[in-house]
C-alpha cells in the first residue's frame, strides 16, 4: 500500500477543486477562500513513556471550512502523518457533509505516531495530550472529533474525559465513534463500510447488474474494508481478494480465492489492526500473494479501503478489463490524473468524498443522539443511514446525467456549490 514518497496529498485535494471551481466558473475571490483552510494548528505533543523516557510528537488541527455548520472530522495517528495530509482530509470532509446534506463542515486533526509501537497506557497519554492542545477550539457546537487510521472507541472515550474534565460538565457530543455504552450509537462500526455497497448496489441498480452475479477485490481490511465486505457477502457477492498490511513482514499481501472466500472465516484470522494471519490463510486454502495484486483480479468491483494514491499511472494498466466499477473507501485513493483512462475504459468511479461518507453521517446520528441524550436502535440508524446514501447517490447520479459528466465531477460540483452558497449567504466572502 506504499506511494510515491512524494505525492502531495493537500495538492491532489486542491486540483479536484481547482477543476471543479473551473466548470462552475467560481469568482476568483471565492476560490480563494475555499481552496485553503479557514484556520489551522500544528503542534508540539511531549509525552512520557512507560521506560520513563520522553517523545515529543507532532500534532496537526484543520478546520477548513465550517460555513454549514460545526466542523466534523476524524483523528488520524500514523507515522507519515504531515499536516497537508490533514488539510487535504479536511478540505474532503467539507465537501462530503455538504453532498450528503449535513449540517456540518469540514476538518481534520492528527498526530504522527506508530499505534503499534505504542503502548495503552502511551495511547492515552497521547490522547489526553492532543485534547488538552485543541480543546479551546474544539466542542460539541464548534468542531466535532472522530476516529479515524489507528483510532477507535477508547480513544476517543479518553479523549472525552480530558476534553469534560477541562470544560467540567458533561459533553458526550464533543466526539463520536464512542464505545457503545458510552454515549456511542448503534451501527457505527458498520456505516462507513455499509455506506460505501449502499451506493455499490445502486451503481448495480443503474447498470441493471444482480449483486449476486459480482465479484469483489478489497484493498485494507479495518473499519471500513471489513464491514464493506460484509454487507456486500450479505447481499450476495463474491469476496475474492482481501489485501492488508503485514506488521512483522513490514509489507502488504493479498489474499484471494477464485471461487470465493468465506467472510467469516476470513475475520475470524484476522486481528484489531485489520492483518490476516498468512499461516492461518495459508492452512484454509487461501492464496497469499503480493500486495499489489488486489488491483489485478478479475473481479466487477474494486474497493480500495487503505490508504491515498493507490490508483496511480504507474499501475493503471494492471485493473482487469472487468472491472465496472471503483467504490473509493479510502480517502482519495485514485489519483485524478488516470480519471480520464479510467472513464475511457467505462469503469464507474464513485467517488471518496460519497462513497466513504456513511461514517460522517452516522457520526452525525451519534452528535445528534448525545446533544439530545436519546438514542435510536440500530435498525433505525442503519435505516436512516440507507435513507441518505441512496439520496446523496441519486442526486449525483442525476446530476451526472442531465450534464453528460463524470460522477467524480457531479459530486464536486454539487458540495463545492452548496459549500460557496452558504459562504456567500453568510457574507464571509
Amino acid at each position: 500500500m506504499d506511494s510515491d514518497g512524494s505525492f502531495n496529498l493537500f495538492e491532489m485535494a486542491q486540483k479536484q477543486f481547482d477543476r471543479c471551481a473551473d466548470l462552475l466558473d467560481l469568482e476568483q475571490p471565492v476560490r480563494e477562500f475555499l481552496r485553503l483552510p479557514m484556520r489551522e494548528s500544528q503542534f508540539s505533543l511531549p509525552i512520557k513513556l512507560d521506560n520513563g523516557e520522553s517523545k515529543v510528537l507532532r500534532g496537526f488541527h484543520v478546520q477548513f471550512n465550517d460555513s454549514r455548520g460545526p466542523g466534523k472530522g476524524g483523528v488520524r495517528f500514523h507515522p507519515a502523518q504531515t499536516l497537508d495530509t490533514i488539510r487535504a482530509l479536511g478540505m474532503w470532509m467539507t465537501w462530503e457533509t455538504a453532498i450528503v446534506n449535513l449540517p456540518l463542515g469540514g476538518s481534520a486533526s492528527g498526530v504522527a505516531c506508530d499505534p503499534h509501537s505504542l503502548s495503552p497506557m502511551e495511547m492515552e497519554r497521547i490522547c489526553r495530550g492532543f485534547v488538552r492542545k485543541v480543546a479551546h477550539q474544539s466542542g460539541p457546537d464548534w468542531d466535532v472529533l472522530g476516529p479515524d487510521i489507528m483510532t477507535g472507541p477508547q480513544h476517543m472515550l479518553w479523549m472525552l474525559d480530558e476534553y469534560e474534565t477541562i470544560v467540567g460538565h458533561k459533553s458526550p457530543g464533543f466526539v463520536t465513534g464512542k464505545p457503545l455504552h458510552h454515549a456511542g450509537s448503534q451501527g457505527r462500526k458498520e456505516a462507513p463500510g455499509y455506506g460505501v455497497m449502499i451506493a455499490v448496489r445502486e451503481a448495480l441498480k443503474d447498470m441493471g447488474i444482480a449483486v449476486e452475479k459480482t465479484s469483489a477485490s478489497f484493498q485494507g481490511f479495518g473499519l471500513v474494508g471489513m464491514h464493506a465486505a460484509q454487507l456486500y457477502h450479505q447481499m450476495g457477492g463474491t469476496i475474492q481478494c482481501v489485501a492488508c498490511w503485514n506488521q512483522t513482514d513490514r509489507t502488504t499481501y493479498a489474499f484471494r480465492k477464485k471461487e470465493g472466500i468465506d467472510f467469516d472465516l476470513l475475520v475470524s484470522i484476522t486481528d484489531r489492526f485489520g492483518e490476516i494471519d498468512k499461516l492461518k490463510a495459508l492452512s484454509l486454502g487461501i492464496e497469499c500473494l503480493p500486495g499489489d495484486a488486489w488491483l489485478q483480479q478479475d473481479v466487477d468491483i474494486l474497493v480500495p479501503a487503505a490508504l491515498e494514491n493507490q490508483i496511480r499511472t504507474d499501475n493503471v494498466n494492471l485493473i482487469s478489463p472487468k472491472v465496472k466499477i471503483i467504490a473509493e473507501a479510502a480517502n482519495g485513493p485514485t489519483n485524478p490524473v488516470v480519471d480520464p483512462e479510467l472513464t475511457k475504459r467505462g469503469i464507474l468511479i464513485i467517488p471518496d468524498i460519497l462513497a466513504n461518507s456513511g461514517g460522517v453521517i452516522c457520526s452525525y446520528f451519534e452528535q445528534v443522539q448525545s446533544n439530545m441524550n436519546y438514542y435510536w436502535s440500530k435498525d433505525e440508524v442503519l435505516s436512516k443511514l440507507d435513507s441518505l446514501m441512496t439520496s446523496a447517490y441519486i442526486d449525483v447520479s442525476t446530476f451526472a446525467k442531465m450534464n453528460n459528466t463524470t460522477s467524480r465531477d457531479a459530486v464536486y460540483m454539487l458540495a463545492v456549490d452548496r459549500v460557496a452558497r452558504a459562504c456567500l449567504d453568510r457574507g464571509l466572502i
